[in-house]
């Protein structure tokens, strides 16, 4: 299961990396175009990524302690 986990917050982090990448080059919001600005899906959308983003910073401990081991 926790695998599973690091796996799905793994590819929504790389999917807001391509996203913001996105804004920045072409200045072009992929979920704003997709699902619309704001709407409650796109809000959805930004929170999952968000908390993703919160939770692989949990990685750096376990990475620590897989290296240690």
């Amino acid at each position: 299961m926790g695998k599973c986990v690091d796996y799905t917050a793994l590819t929504l982090v790389i999917i807001g990396a391509v996203n913001w990448g996105l804004i920045g080059i072409f200045k072009l919001d992929l979920v704003n175009l997709i699902f619309g600005n704001m709407t409650w899906i796109s809000r959805v959308i930004y929170t999952l990524v968000g908390l993703s983003g919160l939770y692989l910073l949990s990685l750096y401990g376990r990475v620590t302690e897989m290296g240690s081991e």
